[in-house]
């Protein structure tokens, strides 16, 4: 796990390179086609509690799936050879993790918006985040990019990271798989209202610990960040995770997302467009100053000591494990 955390930063996404994580939204869009087809776009009496059966059972399917394969991987590469396993386990542990991808694609963010302007600098944007970007300013696409990180912190880098620790790949993919389902499915729309209904409540069951940990580990960062940096602060990021940890559509997204905005000094949150939809979020923090292009690099900080806090956690309960047995 620890090699697949650094080989993470090292690598990345690579986007050349096929990704397991394609593969299960591959399953989950075929299963859909064949549970759901037509169904939610047809003027026809609809089931309500039939689509959410149909969609429970390709949660079901999918979560089955994507554990059998990966148990079966691991086994053919344990029976080869042990130093086989242990490349396999470490590939697959990079794949399970985002830290490295997300710290990457968001400094291109700034990077595009420094180089190229506000339209590049958007289009980079659309790569990490659902809202839509066509029309968003200079601040705004700084904001996103901050969001992104903040609440991706504990989807995409800490809860993966636990589920790991506790259960090798298997489980840590299985998380993904929960992940991957709630991020194409659980959606409050006409297609997806009953049909994602269990990809949705299932990725909040699965994310309601790992994001309260998130959120605790971000603490601590910030006031480790605030001994080396003023941009830093720790009590103020406390006392926002306790004022708006709950300020979120979500059970679970605000909980980082509220760290970081108080650490900050930034306010998040409000009104997006999705698929030209606008949805209303209630804001996060206090607006103390105005976003800066400096501020993606902070919310990274923030990000990659938060991991290093639960590594070297997960590292030291290990070996003290060994060392009791």
């Amino acid at each position: 796990m620890l090699a697949g955390i650094l080989l993470d930063w090292i690598i990345g996404d690579p986007h050349s390179l096929p990704h397991p994580v394609r593969a299960i939204g591959k399953l989950i869009l075929y299963l859909e086609e064949r549970l759901l087809g037509n169904a939610a776009r047809s003027e026809a009496q609809r089931d309500p509690k039939e689509e959410r059966r149909r969609g429970t059972l390709l949660w079901i399917l999918v979560i089955l799936a994507t554990a059998t394969v990966t148990f079966a991987l691991m086994a053919a590469a344990g029976r080869i050879h042990p130093l086989v396993c242990f490349l396999v386990e470490t590939v697959l542990s990079c794949y399970i993790l985002a830290a490295g991808s997300l710290c990457r694609e968001s400094l291109l963010v700034v990077k595009a918006l420094e180089a190229d302007g506000i339209e590049a600098a958007r289009s980079a944007l659309s790569m990490i985040v659902g809202r839509d970007t066509a029309e968003l300013t200079r601040k705004e696409v700084l904001m996103a990019a901050v969001e992104t990180v903040a609440e991706n912190t504990s989807d995409g880098v800490i809860a993966p990271l636990l589920f790991t620790a506790l259960g090798g790949p298997v489980l840590g993919f299985v998380y993904k798989a929960v992940n991957t389902m709630d991020s194409m499915l659980g959606y409050r729309n006409e297609r997806y209202e009953h049909f994602g209904k269990t990809a949705a409540r299932m990725d909040d069951i699965f994310n309601f610990l790992p994001s309260r940990c998130s959120a605790l580990l971000m603490i601590l960062a910030a006031f480790i960040a605030a001994l080396f940096s003023d941009a830093f602060d720790g009590k103020r990021a406390f006392r926002i995770w306790i004022r708006d940890r709950r300020r979120h559509l979500s059970p679970n997204s605000a909980q980082t997302e509220s760290v970081c905005a108080g650490a900050l000094g930034l306010q998040m949150g409000g009104t997006h467009l999705y698929g030209g939809i606008p949805v209303e979020k209630p804001t996060i923090g206090d607006r103390i100053r105005e976003i800066r292009k400096e501020d993606v690099a902070r919310a990274n900080i923030l990000m990659a000591v938060t991991e290093l806090l639960l590594a070297g956690g997960i590292a030291g309960i290990s070996v003290l494990l060994m060392v009791i047995l």
